[in-house]
Order: structure tokens, then sequence, then C-alpha cells
């Protein structure tokens, strides 16, 4: 009671440093001004400092934005070692007209604040603040901390920890850019789907051609390439691809109306794939379209389609080597030759999935400190999104137990216009990392094991 009784102390003044960084648009695409990025840069390595943190310095890497790292030495020698991650950069804000207020104007709404990136991840760094506030700079561990700029567009960043591993040594790492299956439910996060992406192109023509004098034997290079598309998948919408590797969830998972909610899939309109969401979601395969090149159907002519080209989004399994997975189904592409015609595969970036191990001392003490933080026992699930920097991460402290937990939540609307953040689940975060750092800490004095 006196732990929680502390964060809720704090909880006015977080809410107001939420705020103050959220109406910073520190937006890392290119095309966006730096000086927002660095704004909140600034902002957080002082309120790092502030919190009692001693050493913080700015990391400059090429081609990304400043990474903040801060380091608090152990209580004591026999104390283990949290790194702390998160990122304070955003997405951009999209299609302003469909925000119900401007998105750099943290605005209140019902338990909570709206803003773009207020949720993913200004919630989830704010949180780390509160833990080092909690214990006023003088946590029973050490700590270090990391948090990065360019994160939502991809950084350099993500190869670079095993090249510096003693400043990433640590017994245990929170990585704190996710959260919770659905409000007031906790959740740790053990698995991420891996991700490849591959070009696929046909040309049949020089040029299009009259579809009246040329149609019916002229090969239409469009329908070609939807023939091969439509190899992907089986009748049930399964992934068809032999291979890619899938096997049955038993972690907790959404029940299908929340799902049908979460992605707005239309009155009507079933959903694809068979078994159970969580083996569709996070332990089998998904392949997407994510781009077309073809005629639009308001300029159509009536010609026989010369050129076609789709871009395909490939999730795997988070043991699956991204490389044989990739591998696969530029294979099965390989192989097709639809009304006879060869297809143009290229092969494109990949990267790997990650799975935690789940038995160590930190999970313990994650799972005490979760109950802790909601009243209720932590739930697992996978994610098919990525975090590239988690596995350079634990290249550089491969011996170090990896927890992904945070204030976010499944229904926060994250790259998607209106997200927002709850202030029950920031206080949860905030009393359950409070609660974690103890927890593991006591885990390791002597005689403190299970």
């Amino acid at each position: 009671m006196k732990l929680e009784a502390t964060v809720d102390g704090l909880m006015d003044g977080l809410r107001a440093d939420l705020e103050r960084l959220a109406a910073i648009p520190s937006i890392s695409f290119p095309g966006f001004p730096a000086g927002p990025v660095e704004e909140a840069h600034d902002l957080l390595a002082g309120l790092l400092r502030d919190a009692g943190v001693p050493h913080v310095e700015r990391l400059d890497l090429p081609d990304t934005a400043p990474v903040i790292y801060g380091e608090i030495l152990p209580p004591t020698p026999d104390a283990p070692t949290v790194l702390l991650y998160g990122h304070y950069d955003v997405q951009p804000p999209g299609d302003e007209a469909l925000w119900q207020s401007p998105p750099f104007e943290p605005t209140p709404v019902e338990g909570g604040l709206r803003a773009r990136g207020i949720a993913d991840d200004k919630s989830n760094v704010i949180a780390h603040l509160g833990m080092l506030r909690a214990y006023g700079g003088r946590p029973p561990v050490g700590i270090k901390i990391v948090i990065e700029g360019q994160e939502e567009y991809g950084s350099a960043f993500d190869d670079y920890p095993p090249s510096d591993p003693e400043r990433f040594a640590c017994d245990a790492m929170v990585i704190a850019d996710l959260g919770n299956l659905r409000p007031g439910t906790p959740t740790l996060t053990t698995g991420l789907r891996g991700a490849c992406e591959v070009v696929v192109e046909v040309r049949t023509l020089d040029e299009p051609r009259h579809s009246g004098e040329f149609g019916g034997a002229a090969p239409d290079a469009l329908l070609v390439l939807l023939k091969a598309l439509g190899t992907l998948h089986d009748v049930h919408g399964d992934v068809a691809v032999e291979g890619l590797r899938r096997e049955e969830w038993d972690g907790t998972t959404y029940t299908e109306e929340e799902f049908r909610d979460l992605a707005g899939v239309r009155e009507g309109v079933p959903l694809i794939g068979s078994g159970s969401l969580g083996e569709r979601l996070w332990s089998g395969p998904a392949i997407t379209v994510i781009g077309l090149d073809a005629p639009s159907v308001e300029h159509a002519a009536s010609a026989v389609v010369p050129y076609a080209r789709a871009k395909l989004n490939l999730r795997f399994h988070p043991r699956q080597d991204p490389q044989e997975a990739r591998g696969r189904l530029v294979d099965h592409l390989r192989s097709l030759r639809p009304f006879g015609v060869p297809l143009t595969v290229t092969p494109g970036d990949t990267g790997p999935g990650y799975e935690a191990a789940t038995g160590g001392p930190a999970y313990r003490a994650a799972l005490a400190a979760l109950k802790e933080g909601w009243g209720e026992d932590a739930s697992y699930v996978a994610t098919g999104g990525s975090i590239p920097l988690v596995n350079g991460l634990a290249k550089a402290a491969p011996g170090a137990e990896v927890l992904l937990f945070g204030a976010q939540d499944s229904m926060c609307n994250l790259h998607a216009p209106n997200e927002r953040v709850l202030f029950s689940e920031l206080r949860n975060t905030v009393v359950a990392m409070c609660a974690f750092v103890r927890e593991f800490a006591a885990d390791h004095r002597p005689g403190g094991g299970a």
C-alpha cells in the first residue's frame, strides 16, 4: 500500500510531463523537421537528471536520431542490473481530418489523454521516469536507460548494441514498447513475429494492346499476377506456402468480437483463416499484399495490361530463421508459371522475430509485480509487430531475461488516428515497474531465490 500511495502521489507530475512530451511532434521520418526530435531528446534527458540519474549522455550514431543513455550503478555488489528501453519518436499523424483533436495537442478523453505518440511510446518512457521518482533516484537495482529517437522509421541503432556489449550488459531488460491485451488485463508479451518484404512483378507485352483485338490470347500481366497471388492462401484463408512455421497458441488471445472491433471488420464480413486467433496472429504466418501497381479503375483503358507489380509483407513465427522464411516465399513464387508466364521475384529486407524464455527470476519477479499493479494474474500474449532492437540488445546481453510490458493497450489506436493512453494503465505500469525492481533485487540477495 505504501508503494501504491507513493505512485499515486506522483501521478499529477507524471501526467504534466507526459503532456509536455506529447505536445512535441518528434517525428523522425524523412521530410519532417529535426528540431522537435532534438527538443524531445533534451526534455527527457533533463527529466532523467532531475529524477536522480547521475550519468546521462547522448549517443550520436550515423544516420539516426540521438539516443539517450543513462546509468545508475547497483546499490550493492550483489544487486542485479536492469536495462529500461523506450523511444521518444512518434509516427506521423496521417490524415489530421480523422483526428477528433489536433494530434499534438494532448486532449483529455474519458480516463486518459489523446495525442499522437502518447501511448506509443511516450507513456512508457514516462512510466520508467515514474519508477525512478518513486525510489528517489536510488532503486534497489542498477539501472541502464536506453531511449532512442528513430524507432518508428528504422534506425542504425538496431545493430549497434552487440558492438558495445559492456554498455548494455545487464541481468534483465524491460522493453516498454507495448502493453496489455486489453485495459485492466496485465500482460507479458513473450513473442514477436519476424517480418520480411518481397516484390513480385510480371511483364508480358511491350505496351498495352486493344482488349477487343488482342484480349483472349495476349497474356494479361495483371491476370498473371492475380493468379500467382491467389496461390498464397488456401480456401480458408490460411497461408499455403510450404515450410512456413505454424504452431498452436496456448496463451491468452482476443475474443472474436474484440478483434472484429479492433480491426474495424465490417458487419457480415468473415475473418479469414482457421484455428485460434492467437495462432493466426502470433504463432503462424501471415502474408499481406501491401502494394499493387496496376492501372487504376478511374483511368482504365480498354487494353490488355502489359505490366503489373505487387509488394508482399510476410510475418513469420518468432523462432523461424528470417532467411529461411523469406526463402520459402521467394521459392514458392519463383516456382509458379501462371498461364506459362514466369514471375520476377525480388527479395526485400527481412528481420527476425523473438521469443523470450520465461522461467527465470526476472519473469518470476515480473509476474508478481504485474499482479501487484493490476490486482490479477498476468496473461501471456505475443504480437505480430516487430521491435528490431530487441534482437540487438539480446545479442549484446545474451544472459539477460527480456521482459516486454508497458502502459499501452491493444485498444489505444497506436499508429492510427485518435491515439490515447489511459491513466489507469500508466499508473499501474509504474506500480508494476517499482514492484518488479524490488522483487528482482530480493531474488538476487543471498537466500532470496526460489
